[in-house]
């Protein structure tokens, strides 16, 4: 299940992202600026992982995720790339290092603190609440892989909102993350099902189609 990481390590480069990354899944990346260029290229060049962390409004928050290149998908002629990660392991941050252009942080690596396995029953639950997030999302999300031990971050491709995500990468529990996920479900439902209703009336900008003819 990974490292437990009693003690902080070596400083890991940070990348500050609005979106959250989670262990075992991936993640398409566009890097343009040159100080994340430089962190990039040292990491594929030294195929080590940097953390990817929540770009807050006061900050970044302190739990984030490692990731490692899986691959470059392209290079521009100016130095951008286009890469997939995938993430890795969780951490926290201890302290922050600006020597670099880049942010890098001392951090502590954890994984899940309870042993027990988690019931069929809820895991089935689960898989009934991400079957419901697919059906009404708005694209299509990865297959999630059933026999990861934490599926509870497979089937979490399936919600965009960042907040949610983050919760679930800070706890601690698979049982906890899946009850979470199952409550979490329908209201997440709802909000896609809204927003495909707004975008299939928005071209008639709240009128039916007769009348925008007009």
């Amino acid at each position: 299940m990974g490292d437990n990481g009693n003690m902080p390590t070596e400083l890991l480069p940070l990348f500050p992202l609005g979106v959250v990354l989670l262990p075992r899944t991936h993640l398409p990346l566009h890097i343009f600026e040159e100080r994340y260029k430089e962190m990039i290229g040292e990491c594929i060049r030294n195929r080590s992982e940097f953390g990817i962390v929540l770009a807050a409004d006061k900050g970044i928050v302190a739990t984030g995720c490692t990731a490692v290149v899986e691959k470059v998908t392209r290079e521009y002629e100016d130095g951008r790339l286009d890469i997939v990660v995938v993430g890795v392991r969780r951490f926290e941050i201890e302290s922050l290092d600006t020597e670099r252009p880049y942010l890098r942080g001392l951090v502590r690596f954890f994984n899940d603190e309870e042993s027990e396995p988690v019931s069929a029953e809820l895991k089935a639950r689960a898989l009934r609440a991400y079957r419901l997030l697919t059906a009404t999302g708005a694209e299509e999300a990865p297959a999630p892989e059933l026999d990861d031990p934490q599926l509870s971050f497979q089937l979490a491709q399936a919600i965009p909102d960042a907040e949610f995500r983050q919760a679930l990468l800070m706890m601690r529990s698979e049982r906890e993350r899946l009850r979470r996920l199952v409550e979490f479900a329908p209201v997440q439902a709802a909000r896609q099902r809204y927003a495909a209703h707004i975008k299939a009336v928005a071209p008639w900008n709240g009128r039916g189609p007769d009348l925008a003819r007009n």
